[in-house]
């Protein structure tokens, strides 16, 4: 097992009090996973992609454990994290083209990281060139400018910086969301190419693009208000689906080969609840068709089938 969560909790801390974006989150993570983290926009996926590696400054570690790889992982201290940085757990965040220094080569970028974590930059410079190639860059790609690359070209570059020392655990966070259609599937092959080959463990893939996901994704978890709604493998998520938002989730999206003339699409209607005073019981049930007076208490996430997890009291109806 590369990975296991139990019971976090991660709260931001603002003026108005705490916002609970974690609320008792639990799951495990394979040798060789890749896991899709999808739901809406403010359901906790970055905020779940971060605490593993503890790079924004406004959280708070409230509750919980994290163990990679048979060892404990250290997320409520921030200087005790350092060693994990990019050597055990690495990062490819969001917006992650917008991330590289202007001012600087990219060549120079990466020495800089290498060394910060404690690497001589000419023990890997042999690796480097051919990762780059792998993605389909030419090693001189180094002495150029992040403005003279392409958004394809950056987000490769970004990926090949964040695996570099071979991390247990890749965590991409919206990698693709400003690519077109034809760049977005050349990179996630190249993500599941560096799974195939070593370079990372297991990953998880951050996105509210399910429709991606399932291309790529070995499960798929969807998250709902800070909490986890359901987890199952891809293909059971997209044509067997037993939450509720997971079932609405899905229904939004167009097939392929269908017009608004052949099917109308529908949202979700109402808005998510609000985390800094969350409600009690389901998070869902405001927007849920198949509310109950039992929904005032919280569901627990069990596993209904081999491998599927839900947390919702109807699920087994």
């Amino acid at each position: 097992m590369t990975l296991r969560v139990q019971d976090l909790k991660v709260h931001y801390q603002t003026l108005r009090g705490d916002v609970h974006a974690l609320d008792g989150v639990s799951f495990d993570l394979a040798d060789g996973e890749i896991m899709g983290l999808a739901g809406e926009s403010g359901c906790g996926k970055t905020t779940l992609g971060k605490s593993l590696i503890r790079l924004d400054g406004r959280m708070r570690h409230v509750d919980g454990t994290i163990e990679l790889d048979g060892r404990d992982v250290p997320v409520a201290d921030d200087r005790a994290m350092n060693p994990f940085r990019y050597h055990e757990i690495s990062l490819i965040p969001q917006y992650a083209m917008s991330a590289l220094n202007p001012t600087r080569r990219i060549g120079r970028m990466i020495n800089e990281l290498l060394r910060a974590r404690g690497v001589r930059p000419a023990t890997v410079a042999e690796e480097l060139n051919r990762r780059l190639e792998l993605v389909g860059l030419d090693p001189d790609v180094l002495q150029r400018f992040p403005i003279e690359l392409s958004g394809g070209m950056k987000q490769r570059v970004v990926m090949v910086m964040a695996t570099l020392l071979n991390p247990s655990l890749l965590i991409a966070d919206e990698a693709t969301s400003a690519l077109d259609v034809s760049t977005q599937r050349s990179v996630v092959e190249s993500m599941v190419e560096f799974r195939d080959r070593g370079y990372v463990k297991s990953m998880i893939f951050v996105t509210h693009d399910i429709s991606l996901v399932y291309q790529m994704a070995d499960t798929v978890m969807v998250m709902y208000a800070g909490r986890i709604a359901e987890k199952a493998p891809a293909s059971t998520i997209i044509n067997d689906p037993r939450h509720p938002y997971t079932k609405m989730l899905i229904g939004a999206l167009p097939e392929v080969g269908t017009t608004t003339e052949d099917t109308r699409l529908e949202g979700i209607p109402g808005t998510p609840p609000g985390l800094l005073r969350p409600p009690t019981g389901c998070r869902f049930k405001d927007r849920c068709p198949l509310a109950s007076e039992e929904c005032s208490e919280t569901p627990p996430l069990v596993e209904i089938d081999p491998g599927h997890w839900a947390a919702c009291w109807k699920t087994g109806r």
